[in-house]
């Protein structure tokens, strides 16, 4: 009786019990609706911040990047690179798969050109295998840049340069565009010379990304910017005037060894005396054939000699090169001549021989207000 009562007396009256089952579970709602709440805040900021991000992002100009001498090249690595660090704009890159340059504005109609998806970090990249468009989801970038090329494009070389194409058919479409070489020297320049020629060039993009949002970058004009081979010790900006000055094209004989297919192109030299021993006495043998049947009426004799004619044809190779001359104009204002001097030339191009001095003069201002601004 004494064990039962004292059991019962630890009991808690039953309304006690209730009340206090009822602060639990109002302290038990609260905190998990305090959680919630400071859950759903912490998404809500995230949130909040990857939208200002995107926002951002999609605020930046677009710039679309080529060159000529393929997407793999050293040139135009170091600048994509360069601009995705520098943060100004959103890069995107459509590149040749393979060295295309020299083509100039060579076209690809009626053909079914491969485009593929490239990994380049912080860019939105192609490579095609050929020159094309129509890849990216906007109309028009604010900006294309062209480069940085491996090899002047200086005076007459701009016509043919597919890097300075890639520029010029910017300005076709009404975007601007610059294009970017680097005097590259046989035996004198190295790979690390890109990296160098980005730093030089940098500020002036820079400063062409902040003027074409504002309006005052110099209207239907395309900037060449020629970088000298040791780009470190510059002279500094120069604008110059276009030159005449050319390579000397030279069609150099390739023997057949040396081609993939000299082997073949032996094989019909060899055989050509052959051909022509076979061809001699299947033509005896057609004479002889007329004189016998000479006597006879209505009998046509064919030459076996041109029934047995063969299509195999005589193949030689040749190699256009380029060797440099010395250049006689000594005026210091071509662009050529800025560059040998160690000066980075920059050369404005329009399309249009009577907005030639205007252009000039128009990009001069820009590039000398844009610079001091930096500095």
């Amino acid at each position: 009786m004494t064990t039962s009562a004292v059991k019962k007396n630890n009991f808690l009256p039953p309304n006690l019990v209730s009340n206090l089952q009822d602060v639990l579970s109002s302290r038990k709602g609260n905190i998990e609706t305090e959680s919630k709440e400071e859950t759903s805040e912490e998404t809500s900021s995230s949130s909040d911040v990857l939208v200002d991000n995107t926002e951002k992002e999609c605020s930046k100009p677009i710039v679309l990047v080529t060159n000529g001498d393929g997407i793999d090249s050293t040139g135009l690595t170091v600048l994509v690179d360069a601009l995705v660090r520098d943060g100004l704009c959103n890069v995107h890159v459509c590149a040749p798969q393979s060295d295309r340059s020299v083509s100039g504005h060579s076209m690809t109609p009626s053909e079914t050109l491969t485009v593929c998806s490239v990994d380049i970090s912080g860019a939105t990249a192609y490579e095609v295998s050929a020159l094309s468009g129509a890849l990216f989801a906007w109309s028009k970038p604010a900006l294309v840049i062209s480069g940085i090329n491996r090899g002047s494009s200086c005076g007459h070389h701009m016509f043919y340069s597919g890097n300075v194409a890639g520029a010029r058919e910017a300005l076709i479409c009404g975007v601007p565009s610059l294009s970017i070489s680097l005097n590259w020297k046989k035996d004198v320049s190295h790979e690390s010379d890109f990296k160098d020629a980005v730093d030089v060039c940098l500020p002036l993009i820079q400063a062409a990304i902040r003027d074409i949002e504002k309006g005052i970058f110099p209207q239907s004009c395309s900037l060449s910017i020629e970088i000298p081979t040791s780009p470190q010790t510059n002279k500094g900006f120069k604008i110059t005037k276009k030159s005449v000055w050319r390579s000397v094209p030279s069609w150099q004989a390739v023997s057949a060894n040396r081609h993939p297919s000299g082997g073949h192109f032996m094989s019909n030299q060899q055989s050509l005396g052959i051909q022509l021993a076979q061809l001699s006495r299947d033509a005896s043998a057609a004479g002889a054939a007329r004189r016998l049947n000479t006597q006879k009426k209505n009998v046509e004799v064919e030459s076996v000699g041109v029934a047995r004619k063969t299509d195999e044809r005589v193949k030689k190779y040749f190699r256009l090169e380029f060797l440099d001359k010395e250049q006689e104009d000594m005026d210091e204002d071509l662009d050529f001549r800025a560059l040998e001097n160690g000066f980075v030339a920059i050369i404005p191009l329009s399309f249009s021989l009577n907005d030639e001095l205007e252009t000039q003069t128009s990009a001069s201002k820009w590039i000398t207000a844009a610079l001091s601004k930096d500095d």
